[in-house]
C-alpha cells in the first residue's frame, strides 16, 4: 500500500482534518483551505486518491476501493475531528463512515458531492474526463473562466490535470448505476454531516437537493447562492463555517 499525501500544520496540534480530493485533482490542491485551518490549530492530512498525483491506479475503481485504500490513514484509531470531501471525493467520504472510530466526534462536510449521476450524465463525466486529460488547458484559460480562483488555484487546477492516470475514467464505468446519496440514509449516531451545494447558475454544480436526503438526523444541507461547484476555491468561509470551533462561529 502506497501512502501519498499532503500534511500541513503541527503533528503536536489538538485536531485534525482529513481532505479528500476530487477526481482530476491532488492533495496539494487543498493548499488555501489547509492554511485556514492551520490558523485554527489544525493538522491537516490530505491524501492523493488512487490513479492520482503520480500514484499507480489498479484495476478496481469502485468507489468502495477508493475508501479501502485510504484505511491505513484510520490505523491504529487515528481519528479526525473533521472529514471534508469534495466533489468525487463527497462519495468517498461518506463511504468512509465505517471506518470512524465509535468514541469520536467527527464533522464531516461535503461539498458539492457527487451523490447521484443518471446514466447520461455518467456518460457526459465519461466523455469530459477523456476530453479534459487529453487537452489540458493551461494556468490562463483556468484563470479566464474562473475569476474568483487565485492564480495559485489555477495552477494547482492544471497540475491535478496532469499528474492523472487516464486509466481513472474507469470510475464512471465501474461506478454504474452511479448512486450514493443511502450512504447519507444511516449515519451514526458520532457523526454530523453538512453538505454544501453550489448554486447551479453558477459553473458546473453537480448536487442537487434533491439528492440529499430529508429527515435524516445530524445531516444538514446548506445551498451557497453565487457559488460555483469549487466551493473550498470560491467560498472556503462557508467551508470554516460549518466546523465546530471553539469560542465561536456561532
Amino acid at each position: 500500500m502506497t501512502i501519498s499525501a499532503t500534511q500541513w500544520g503541527s503533528l503536536t496540534a489538538t485536531r485534525r482534518a482529513l481532505l479528500i480530493h476530487g477526481i482530476t485533482m491532488s492533495s496539494n490542491s487543498w493548499e488555501g483551505l489547509a492554511q485556514l485551518l492551520v490558523a485554527e490549530g489544525f493538522f491537516i492530512v490530505a491524501p492523493n486518491l488512487l490513479a492520482h498525483a503520480g500514484r499507480q491506479g489498479n484495476t478496481d475503481y469502485r468507489i468502495s476501493a477508493f475508501a479501502e485504500d485510504l484505511r491505513p490513514y484510520f490505523v491504529m484509531d487515528t481519528s479526525y475531528d473533521v472529514i471534508i470531501g469534495h466533489s468525487f471525493g463527497g462519495a468517498v467520504a461518506v463511504s468512509l463512515l465505517p471506518f470512524l472510530p465509535k468514541m469520536k466526534e467527527t464533522t464531516v462536510i461535503l461539498l458539492d458531492p457527487g451523490l447521484e449521476f443518471t446514466e447520461e450524465q455518467n456518460e457526459m463525466n465519461l466523455n469530459l474526463f477523456l476530453k479534459e486529460t487529453a487537452n489540458i488547458k493551461p494556468v490562463d484559460v483556468h484563470m479566464a473562466k474562473n475569476p474568483a480562483w487565485s492564480r495559485r488555484d489555477c495552477v494547482l487546477r492544471t497540475l491535478g490535470f496532469s499528474m492523472c492516470d487516464r486509466t481513472a475514467v474507469e470510475v464512471f464505468r465501474q461506478n454504474s448505476p452511479w448512486s450514493f446519496k443511502s450512504l447519507l440514509e444511516n449515519i451514526p449516531p458520532h457523526v454530523k454531516i453538512t453538505v454544501l451545494v453550489s448554486d447551479p447558475k453558477f459553473g458546473v454544480g453537480i448536487c442537487k437537493t434533491e439528492h440529499i436526503p430529508r429527515d435524516v438526523e445530524r445531516l444538514n444541507a446548506r445551498a451557497l447562492t453565487g457559488i460555483g461547484h469549487w466551493i473550498q476555491y470560491e467560498c472556503p468561509d462557508a467551508i470554516m463555517d460549518a466546523i465546530p470551533l471553539p469560542g465561536a462561529r456561532l
